[in-house]
């Protein structure tokens, strides 16, 4: 019998850069812009603190850009089930 663990459950090891959030169908602008500004908080904390970081803030700030950019065009202001950005 095989047992899953909750990082499998949860996508296995694949893990979501910052553009890919900006372009994930299940999130809406907001969340993802929700997530992508607490994801940079940490990322600029961690460097301040001379910490390693995953993603570099201006690997964030692009995909931010991305999102609004989309929203600007009228992408990712529809429900989920319409599809978003």
């Amino acid at each position: 019998m095989v047992f899953d663990t909750l990082k499998e459950r949860m996508g296995g090891k694949d893990e979501l850069n910052p553009m890919q959030i900006a372009h994930h169908t299940l999130f809406t602008a907001r969340e993802k812009l929700d997530l992508l500004n607490q994801l940079k908080a940490e990322a600029t904390g961690a460097q301040a603190e001379g910490d390693p970081v995953a993603f570099e803030p201006e690997e964030i700030d692009a995909a931010i850009a991305e999102v609004r950019d989309g929203v600007e065009r009228g992408v990712g202001t529809q429900t989920v089930l319409k599809g978003d950005f």
